[in-house]
């Protein structure tokens, strides 16, 4: 009964900053892909059309979506409305698509093994399923209440 009155105690002044970790959760995600978009300048990106074979425009595409898409992530953040939902989960999507191409692509050998476990592009790849399934969840709990 102690035990459950502390835990009760901890999730409720807890809960008080909830939205600092999901606040978290986007600026990383988003500053990465920033920076991972940012890195592929100029336009178009020399590294993507050699070593991949894009085409300038594809390659240019690339480059400007990881950095839209991290822009995106934390900007919805602070529109509190379906607008906000809706390019969380578009900015989101984005992210994990680019990811499942860039497992495919460029890291073929990591299927499973430890590199995969060990390498920040898992974790890009699974807070990007976050957001696309929860969306801008602030937005959610003040339309869907019960």
């Amino acid at each position: 009964m102690f035990l459950k009155r502390v835990d009760s105690i901890i999730q409720n002044y807890l809960m008080k900053f909830r939205f600092l970790s999901v606040l978290s959760m986007r600026i990383i995600l988003g500053t990465a892909f920033i920076i991972h978009g940012k890195s592929k300048f100029p336009l178009p990106p020399q590294k993507l059309m050699e070593y991949f074979g894009f085409s300038p425009f594809f390659a240019s595409f690339i480059a400007l979506s990881e950095v839209l898409a991290g822009l995106m992530l934390i900007i919805s953040f602070f529109l509190k409305s379906f607008i906000g939902n809706l390019l969380t989960r578009v900015s989101a999507l984005t992210i994990v698509v680019i990811m499942i191409f860039a497992f495919y692509l460029a890291h073929k050998d990591w299927f499973i093994n430890e590199k995969l476990f060990t390498s920040e592009q898992i974790f890009l790849f699974v807070v990007g399923i976050y957001f696309l399934v929860n969306g801008n969840e602030d937005f959610k709990k003040k339309v869907f209440k019960n």
